[in-house]
């Protein structure tokens, strides 16, 4: 393998995106989350919504500040790495990313200020309205963001000029291409998801500390936490699985090759096999060690067994998409999806017994599955982009010949120097994101007289809170 200037500039975008995508993945769900938190504060006055409020709104502004540089990153990249591509698709994707920020980020950057320090300027009503604004801003920037990408997994919508330019033809068409309505649903659940797993996690983490402190009894913040987590995991991990077999659908039909690669498909034939393990071979064009359950393919794929399903053998090597990152990146999504899915209900079954908070294996179960949705996005996004290779624009434009006409060791140089950077300013602000989701929504548990809303007299000093570990879950 020669690391020529593609191959680094694909390696350094395929670095920078791995680092972006975790913080949207985690803010677009964290907004809504913390919507609902002040929604149910001005509904029912607990003020323990209100605590959680306070506590995750922290997090979710590192998280929204690191996404946003992040990002910044990618965009320079289009324009040193990937000038071509830009050149040739600018007519396109350039008003979907312009649309992005007229409509997303002005609209998050606007009534962000508002969310995060508004708290004594403007009136509960007008800052739940902002938090709403905000968490509405972060869907709207996935929607284009999908929209640009699933263009390049499904174009239609344009022409090709004479000097190879891109022109949109029908924008309706290019913003609702074939693959964007199944994806952005799959990616909005995986950011709901990705944020309920880790909310679960951290809230299971403290919920495990209180079982330490006697003197901790009844609903606590992170009790109720814990408790929405679970629910919201039990009703869209399943949905979850629905809208990743309706994206796989678009994909076996407007996609082959990524499906053939997905699937260690090699031979095209009817009734193809389910492989369930294997380790895919492009230079013998063929899976070692294959665990295949026959006949299962075609009912896999949601088409009749007498239909012939393309192995990899119909595209010549060179149009071929390696293999082996899309065919065990789409099992451990897909693992991982199955764990998400048992948590969920089991977490539902505890909570109907009213055992939740007495099931000590369970809490840790939680806690080891608060990472499990980075994970699982990072491994779907990995099955997308390696999956659409060799094009940049699936069957249009090659990914060779969207690079910038730069040297290897140009590359290279920036390669390190993203690298050292992000390990440095990245790692830090995770570590402190963990520091502050360890310390929970209650810094002082032994001392609960400390704070206003532990006083006697307040909301969290009266009932439910004084009833015993686990009563009512």
């Amino acid at each position: 393998m020669e690391l020529d200037a593609l191959l680094l500039s694909r390696l350094q975008f395929a670095f920078t995106i791995a680092f972006h995508i975790l913080f949207p993945a985690f803010t677009i769900g964290l907004a809504a989350f913390l919507a609902v938190l002040e929604g149910l504060w001005l509904w029912t006055k607990r003020d323990a919504f209100k605590v959680l409020y306070l506590f995750w709104v922290k997090i979710f502004a590192l998280s929204f500040g690191m996404g946003v540089v992040s990002g910044i990153v990618l965009s320079y990249q289009f324009g040193t790495n990937w000038s071509e591509f830009i050149r040739l698709t600018g007519g396109v994707i350039g008003p979907l990313l312009a649309f992005e920020v007229l409509t997303a980020f002005f609209l998050e950057a606007s009534f962000l200020g508002v969310m995060l320090f508004g708290w004594k300027k403007v009136g509960p009503k007008l800052h739940f309205t902002a938090t709403c604004l905000v968490a509405v801003g972060t869907t709207i920037s996935a929607f284009w963001i999908l929209s640009a990408n699933s263009w390049m997994q499904t174009p239609q919508g344009f022409e090709i000029m004479a000097d190879g330019r891109f022109q949109a033809t029908d924008f309706m068409q290019v913003i609702f291409n074939p693959s964007f309505p199944t994806r952005l649903v799959h990616m909005l659940l995986a950011a709901f998801l990705t944020t309920g797993l880790v909310v679960g996690a951290a809230s299971a983490f403290r919920v495990l500390k209180e079982r330490t402190r006697p003197s901790v009894t009844g609903w606590t913040e992170s009790r109720i936490s814990l408790v929405m987590a679970i629910g919201l995991v039990a009703v869209l991990a399943p949905l979850q699985l629905v809208a990743g077999h309706l994206s796989g659908e678009v994909a076996h039909k407007h996609q082959p090759s990524k499906t053939a690669a997905i699937e260690g498909y090699w031979e095209t034939r009817a009734d193809q096999p389910l492989h369930l393990f294997g380790i895919p071979d492009r230079s013998a064009q063929k899976n070692h060690f294959e665990v295949s359950i026959p006949g299962v393919g075609n009912w896999i794929q949601n088409v009749p067994k007498d239909e012939v399903i393309q192995g990899l053998d119909a595209w010549p090597r060179e149009d071929q998409p390696p293999p082996f990152i899309p065919f065990f990146g789409f099992r451990v999504m897909v693992g991982l999806g199955l764990l998400m899915i048992l948590l969920g209900g089991v977490g539902a079954i505890l909570i109907w017994r009213r055992r939740l908070f007495e099931s000590p294996w369970f809490l840790r179960f939680c806690v080891a599955m608060g990472p499990s949705g980075f994970i699982a996005v990072l491994a779907g996004w990995m099955v997308t982009e390696v999956g659409r290779q060799p094009w940049v624009v699936y069957g249009v434009l090659r990914t060779r010949d969207a690079v910038s006409p730069v040297t290897a060791a140009e590359v290279a140089a920036s390669l390190i120097a993203y690298v050292t950077v992000y390990a440095v300013v990245f790692t830090a602000g995770a570590l402190f994101i963990l520091r502050l989701m360890a310390e929970g929504p209650v810094a002082a548990l032994t001392e609960p007289a400390s704070r206003p809303d532990r006083a006697p007299g307040s909301a969290l000093a009266k009932a439910p809170e004084n009833t015993t570990p686990g009563e009512g879950v």
